[in-house]
């Protein structure tokens, strides 16, 4: 491909009528060359042989999706001269009869592409969630949602146990300050976030933690609170960490009624109602406080869950 090539050596490409329309489609929309033979109206053969040539020359690229091909028109890659002719030919051609007749075969194409897309939900619907769990996992949704965080904030993961959130959260903030009593769990919270140069791992109690006052953006406690004996201290002291202007977002248990929970799983409390938890965080000095009750996800076994948050007055 010469793309110094001068205007005069460019003008074969547009000469030939059907090089012409083939880029005027292109130049429309990204297309396989399936579609662009419906499109045309020719070949594939003859298609081909006309990408080919566009090709070489730098008029058009393809972009490889699996086993197939889309062709889009790219004449500022075959060079100025090549964009300045395409200016001077793209109005004439688009006017041809033969052209127009290719755009409105382009809006059944594209339409019938479209189509295939909600046929697919049409027949899936009812499976879609499970499939799109089988092909993506039920993570990719807290991604979205954590690269909403500010970069530059550092985040207190209180009671981090193992560390699967503070792995989580550490690609989408500047720190997280990773905190629990339990040396084991800090091993292996140690182990998991080997790779996480931003997470600092702190050994020591909620109830008085090893964070300086200030020193947090946003404090997080999941599933911490039914494990402590007085939560109405523990919330003090991540309001003494917080920023002003700082945010508290807790995950927890609803009130329930599961004695297994306390025998076997060691805690203390059986879930905690929306106006016992206001009343502490609202005594520890946080305010905007919300509590929603999440909906259980199906194969979960575990009493309900809460989301709530609160923030640290400016």
């Amino acid at each position: 491909m010469n793309i110094a090539a001068p205007v005069l050596d460019q003008l074969s490409i547009v000469a030939d009528t059907l090089r012409a329309r083939t880029l005027e489609v292109l130049s429309r929309q990204e297309l396989t060359v399936s579609e662009l033979c419906d499109v045309l109206q020719l070949p594939q053969s003859t298609v081909s042989r006309h990408l080919k040539v566009l090709a070489d020359e730098g008029w058009v690229s393809a972009r490889a999706e699996g086993a197939t091909h889309r062709y889009r028109a790219t004449p500022e890659a075959a060079g100025v001269s090549a964009v300045r002719l395409w200016q001077l030919v793209k109005p004439e051609v688009a006017q041809t009869p033969a052209a127009r007749q290719d755009a409105d075969r382009l809006r059944e194409v594209l339409a019938r592409r479209h189509g295939r897309s909600r046929q697919f939900f049409a027949s899936e619907a009812g499976q879609w969630d499970r499939l799109r769990d089988d092909l993506f996992g039920r993570r990719f949704e807290l991604q979205l949602l954590l690269s909403l965080l500010d970069p530059d904030w550092v985040v207190g993961d209180l009671g981090c146990g193992t560390g699967h959130f503070a792995a989580a959260i550490a690609p989408f903030v500047r720190q997280v300050i990773a905190v629990d009593e339990s040396g084991p769990m800090l091993a292996a919270a140690r182990a998991r976030l080997a790779s996480a140069a931003n997470v600092d791992l702190r050994e020591g109690e909620l109830e008085l933690l090893p964070v300086h006052e200030m020193e947090l953006d946003l404090a997080v406690l999941s599933l911490v609170l039914p494990y402590v004996p007085e939560p109405a201290r523990v919330l003090a002291e991540t309001e003494r960490a917080l920023q002003p202007g700082g945010r508290l977002a807790i995950v927890d248990l609803q009130p329930h009624d599961r004695a297994e929970f306390g025998h076997g799983l060691g805690q203390v409390w059986m879930g905690f109602s929306a106006q016992q938890l206001t009343g502490w965080l609202t005594a520890a000095g946080l305010r905007q406080v919300r509590y929603v009750p999440l909906a259980p996800e199906p194969s979960a076994r575990g009493p309900g869950l809460f989301l709530a948050t609160a923030r640290k007055p400016d």
